[in-house]
């Protein structure tokens, strides 16, 4: 019961508290009861003595709780109004505070002694111990990296070049013997297999000799027909089917030396088969027979041209070997497949670079023994040998891992040090050893490096200067609680990356500041710390530069966004920017090669990281809007839909005003939009700044629906009158701030009136005044208390405002009438001085007039009179 009484008390005041502190600082009043009554409750829930049971301990507690409040008098009221006064110069020193010690975290404990100095004394060691002798220690599990040897993996890239390479190969082998055509071109029954391989390639002058003793045949036997028939045959008988010069391919009648045959074997055979076939068969199949064997010739050599024009070097040889024109076709087919599987197994064994050739050979020779026909393994062979490369590389990860091990094997080099026994000399070199063994026993001191210090908080006063600069060169100003959130977002980077987290929140606070004071504050913290970080914490320099790319990005995007699912797919973006940038930071500095995947896991990692800070900051974003009274486009467009509690309320309780709140948005809204102001802001004041007309709907004349006017018929009284419509403002902050709505939605309320004066109420005051001189007409009675517009998105609603009923008054009014009706509205609220603190132009005030008439054309637009129907009788 003491806490739940506690908080009930405790939040009632700061409620109070909430609504008093800008009274009270801005009028210069002490209000000791608020802070009083604040510290009675803190005593009264700290008392140890108040309970239920004691009253009168209860009562005696906050007696003296008051007397001793009463004699510190405004002791804490004057300690709150210096804050309040001096808030920019201590959030501008905790700024600097703040961030100088958390980007210099290690200079706080720094060591008095380096290694390379001089002794400045004698150090002794306190006691016997074994030390660990870190270098020694590194430079034998260095060694032990070192002599690891390597594992090897196949290189599927340079599998793949070797097959391509041998394609070409067997497809240009194909080709040549496309030219050649079918083989053997002759049934083989009558000409054998060599005998045909062998006419194809014929020397001309063997060809000539063998065409001249067929030829000498072919006569003989002429000769005989015609002793048996006594009729003459013409020359072009001998080979029918030939012309004379084709069947003698050019050569003379062989004298009788030629006719005899060559002492070649070839020769004879194949002499002997054709004239065997020569003697069995019609001239006519025998001429064909000699038609086929000079066109295969002739496909032949075109063939073996082409093979000479194709490659040059090693490839050449290997495409004018005869055996490729003299395999036959069903032996080409079965030596293509030898050669590709055999290809296949040998680099599945792996090829290592520097492999002697004689055992490539070897190997390469077992192989082709097993997959190609025998006369085809000198070929297959050679094609092999010319394509085959070693195919086997480091395998870097698994080599580092190996490594790893071997050097967590080697264990630690320890050396005893004695009690007594001298660490180091004075003016003696401290060496690495000596530093261990003194930082061991703790006999280095540690100091705060004040230099160093110094020149970082300088550099980040500079930082603030600039982010101060360029914050009122954008004409963004923040306010201090605003500052504030900036200061906070951005200790977060280094405060992550002090702990030894390199990844840090960039995408985080590039998203929030992006979202809540656009692209010019976020881009601005997040550069400047990518420029101050490399300088002032041990980390890679690529780190920062891939997550300070992440930050910018989406410190220049998330403004423009207007749901959260939009900021998510932002954090997606981002995380994916941060991995690439890191990646490409890698290639071009040279470290990604020779990492293997480590440098995949790397960029996944970091890039995990981006995504992760982004869902963090989509999550945070709420409370802080709330917490520190920020508007972004996201909690407007949330703020302004119809289904919130209080405008539901609005609704139905005051529909009337609900539809003059929705007219005076539609102006409003053009008439920031061509002004360049905020719509959202716009949108979401406007449907809000006459919620206090809930408090007496009908007090107001669009919610009398036609009905009587209680003024006129209840109240009869122009000061009460007034007094009930200024209340729509008053009571309207009340439930903006029940609500909880920003400050800058609450400005709405207030402001859209300014100063102005209820005319209608205060010219009935006048006219009573009239009648009864004794009465006296204040006009501040009838006036609103303020204050005036002090922005343009107010002062727009103002004017929209002042003008939507006039233009509802409007019937038949031409946009001529209704502009210059309109201007008139605008030039009094200017002659007024309602808007000189809005930042609105008098310029501003015919283009403003315009959109209006605009807006209201297209509201009140003509339409097409219907004819009426007609009845019938019937």
């Amino acid at each position: 019961m003491k806490t739940q009484r506690f908080l009930q008390s405790l939040s009632q005041h700061l409620r109070q508290w909430q609504r008093q502190y800008k009274v009270l600082f801005r009028k210069g009043k002490r209000h000791q009861k608020l802070h009083r009554n604040f510290f009675k409750d803190i005593l009264l829930y700290l008392s140890t003595n108040s309970h239920q049971g004691k009253q009168g301990k209860h009562r005696q507690t906050n007696k003296s709780s008051g007397n001793v409040l009463k004699k510190k008098g405004g002791l804490d009221t004057v300690l709150f109004k210096w804050i309040h006064q001096k808030r920019s110069s201590i959030i501008l020193v905790l700024a600097i505070l703040s961030l100088t010690s958390m980007l210099g975290h290690d200079l706080y404990n720094q060591p008095k002694m380096k290694v390379g100095n001089i002794a400045l004394q004698t150090f002794i060691a306190p006691y016997t111990d074994n030390i660990e002798d870190q270098q020694e220690t590194e430079l034998q599990r260095q060694a032990a990296i070192n002599s690891s040897v390597p594992i090897l993996m196949i290189d599927n890239q340079t599998n793949e070049q070797i097959n391509e390479r041998l394609n070409k190969i067997l497809d240009a082998s194909n080709e040549i013997r496309t030219i050649v055509g079918v083989f053997p071109f002759f049934d083989i029954s009558v000409l054998s297999i060599p005998t045909q391989r062998y006419l194809r390639s014929l020397p001309i002058l063997e060809w000539q000799k063998l065409q001249g003793i067929l030829e000498n045949n072919s006569k003989q036997n002429l000769r005989k027909r015609i002793s048996a028939t006594g009729k003459p045959i013409s020359n072009s008988s001998i080979f029918p089917g030939l012309p004379l010069s084709d069947s003698l391919s050019g050569v003379a009648t062989p004298t009788p030396s030629q006719e005899k045959p060559s002492d070649d074997a070839a020769f004879i055979q194949a002499l002997s088969e054709i004239e065997a076939y020569q003697a069995t068969t019609s001239e006519r199949d025998f001429s064909a027979l000699i038609k086929q064997i000079i066109q295969a010739r002739q496909a032949y050599n075109q063939a073996i041209e082409k093979a000479s024009k194709l490659e040059t070097g090693k490839l050449k040889k290997i495409y004018i070997e005869p055996i490729i024109l003299e395999l036959s076709d069903n032996d080409w087919v079965n030596t293509q497949a030898g050669i590709r599987k055999s290809a296949e197994r040998i680099l599945a064994q792996g090829i290592s670079s520097g492999l002697p050739k004689s055992i490539l050979y070897n190997a390469v020779s077992l192989q082709v023994q097993l997959s190609v026909p025998s006369e085809a393994e000198p070929l297959a062979t050679k094609i092999l040998l010319a394509v085959i490369q070693p195919n086997l590389k480091k395998d870097e990860e698994q080599t580092q891992q190996q490594a790893q091990l071997a050097a967590q094997e080697i264990p630690s080099v320890m050396l005893q040090v004695k009690k007594g026994e001298v660490i180091v000399s004075k003016g003696e070199k401290i060496t690495q050893w000596k530093f261990e063994v003194l930082e061991h026993y703790q006999l280095i001191g540690r100091q705060v490096n004040w230099m160093r210090l110094t020149f970082l908080a300088a550099v980040v006063s500079v930082a603030i200067r600039i982010f101060v600069w360029l914050e009122r060169k954008s004409n963004n100003y923040l306010r201090q609680r605003d500052r504030l959130l900036v200061l906070l977002l951005t200790l977060t980077v280094p405060g992550i990356l002090a702990i030894g987290l390199p990844y840090t929140s960039w995408s985080a606070i590039g998203l929030l500041l992006g979202s809540f004071y656009g692209p010019t504050v976020g881009v601005t913290v997040v550069g400047l710390l990518s420029l101050i970080l490399p300088f002032t914490v041990d980390k890679s320099i690529l780190v920062l530069m891939a997550g300070a790319g992440g930050g910018i990005l989406s410190s220049y995007v998330a403004h423009i966004l207007r749901s959260r699912e939009e900021l998510a797919l932002l954090g997606v973006i981002t995380a994916l920017t941060q991995g690439g940038i890191y990646l490409l930071l890698k290639i071009f500095t040279g470290t990604v090669f020779g990492s293997g995947w480590y440098i995949f896991q790397e960029v996944g990692l970091f890039a995990v990281s981006g995504l992760a800070w982004s869902i963090v900051a989509l999550g945070l974003s709420p409370y802080l809007e709330k917490l520190f009274d920020v508007i972004t486009p996201i909690r407007l467009a949330e703020l302004a839909n119809p289904n919130r509690p209080l405008l539901q309320r609005l609704a139905t309780e005051a529909p009337g005003t609900f539809q003059h709140t929705l007219l005076v948005a539609t102006l409003a809204e053009a008439a920031a939009k061509e002004l360049g102001c905020n719509v959202e802001l716009v949108r979401a004041g406007t449907l809000y700044h006459d919620i206090g007309k809930m408090h007496d709907p009908l007090g107001f004349i669009e919610n009398q629906m036609g009905g009587p006017n209680k003024h006129d018929t209840e109240i009869k009284d122009p000061w009460k009158s007034a007094e009930i419509i200024k209340k729509h403002v008053t009571q309207g902050l009340i439930m903006a701030k029940k609500h909880s709505l920003p400050t800058a939605i609450q400005a709405f309320i207030p402001e859209h009136q300014g100063t102005m004066a209820i005319a209608y109420f205060y010219h009935q005051a006048q006219q009573v005044a009239q009648e009864n001189p004794s009465i006296i007409v204040d006009k501040a009675d009838f006036c609103y208390d303020g204050p005036i517009p002090q922005s343009r998105e107010t002062g727009i609603v103002m004017l929209a405002d002042s003008c939507e009923a006039a233009l509802r008054s409007l019937k038949d009014a031409t946009p001529e009438q209704a502009l210059n009706m309109l201007n008139n509205i605008l030039r009094a609220k200017w002659q007024d001085e309602q808007l000189i603190d809005s930042g609105l132009t008098k310029a501003e005030m015919p283009k403003i007039a315009k959109i209006f008439v605009d807006v209201w054309q297209q509201f009140h637009h003509k339409r097409i009179a219907y004819p009426k129907s007609k009845t019938s009788n019937s």
